[in-house]
């Protein structure tokens, strides 16, 4: 990991006697949601993790995180509170986002608190990254807040300490992930891609939950013992570099599709609709239970989001185009 830049103490006066930290009381940084494009698994190694190599789109589904000063009766505090779509989202020290200023402030010295707002509108453990975007809105904001000047490799080592997932949002665009996914490449992409995406009507699936079914079903098979992860396909990088929306379409592979619909059959029947009403392809997205529908253009996107919401079998749908910008500040 680099040397993080310390940030003066209180203790510091001698060398630093007007210590601050950022001048800014409120940053607001929005960050997105992430499509798996490509997603093969390998064999799980010693340390239980199993090396993935996985292509990553930032789609337009913005998760937005506000942090401020806290008063000095709060002072040293970090607190969060949720806005909309957070139902099973802890608002404790177990969530990720109060971990990863917890850890900013632990690895940089600083002793001021903060005050989180998390809005959400990825759907929670929907195979989106929906926590890990929150994570990384949340170290790029109290950079800010309290001045602590971390580079984005900084911030990025950070992020990796977090989870696999946590990196990527820094970036955004498309990306190639290698190890558990957090080793990133810029993947050159052309043109905007649109989508359809479908969210469960029972809620979400949980990742570790998702792998053992995984691992179930290759032991069952006996296909992956030493097995390392495929790379990505040259025709998925062409169509990528070609704007090429239906080459795009033959090459969406997900090594984890097979065990999300085994543990939510109705995956299946929605994928078949989202197909069925025009879409080039549909696709479990990450560990799902969140399904993907690569479409062709807006009226086809239409068709598409009706038919899935005439179904009954989908809570709601969105549509959104990628690649997008990684995390950045508003307002």
């Amino acid at each position: 990991m680099n040397h993080l830049r310390a940030v003066p103490g209180a203790d510091d006066t001698a060398s630093c006697p007007t210590r601050t930290y950022g001048s800014a009381t409120t940053v607001r940084v929005e960050a997105p949601g992430k499509i798996n494009l490509f997603l093969s698994a390998g064999a799980p190694g010693a340390d239980g993790y199993h090396p993935l190599t996985t292509v990553f789109q930032a789609v337009r589904l913005i998760e937005t995180v506000t942090a401020r000063s806290q008063s000095h009766a709060a002072h040293g505090s970090i607190t969060l509170s949720l806005e909309k779509n957070a139902d099973g989202v802890p608002a404790d020290s177990s969530n990720l986002a109060v971990r990863a200023a917890r850890l900013l402030a632990d690895a940089t010295g600083v002793t001021d608190g903060v005050d989180l707002t998390i809005r959400k509108r990825i759907p929670v453990a929907g195979g989106m990254a929906g926590g890990s975007a929150d994570a990384a809105a949340t170290l790029t904001a109290c950079n800010v807040l309290w001045g602590t000047e971390l580079s984005p490799d900084e911030l990025r080592d950070l992020a990796a300490q977090l989870g696999a997932d946590v990196p990527f949002p820094l970036m955004g665009a498309t990306a190639v992930g290698h190890g558990r996914g957090d080793q990133l490449t810029p993947l050159m992409t052309r043109g905007r891609y649109l989508w359809v995406l479908a969210f469960a009507a029972h809620g979400g699936l949980s990742t570790p939950a998702v792998f053992r079914r995984f691992d179930e079903l290759v032991e069952t098979r006996a296909s992956l013992a030493g097995a390392a992860p495929a790379e990505v396909p040259e025709r998925m990088t062409s169509a990528l570099r070609t704007r090429d929306a239906r080459g795009l379409a033959a090459t969406l592979h997900n090594d984890l599709q097979e065990a999300a619909v085994s543990l939510r059959p109705e995956l299946a029947e929605v994928m078949a609709i989202a197909e069925s009403a025009g879409a080039l392809r549909a696709i479990v997205s990450g560990s799902g239970p969140t399904v993907a529908a690569l479409v062709p253009d807006a009226r086809v996107a239409t068709h598409v989001a009706r038919a899935l919401a005439a179904s009954g079998l989908v809570r709601d749908t969105a549509r959104v185009d990628g690649p997008v910008a990684g995390v950045r500040m508003v307002g």
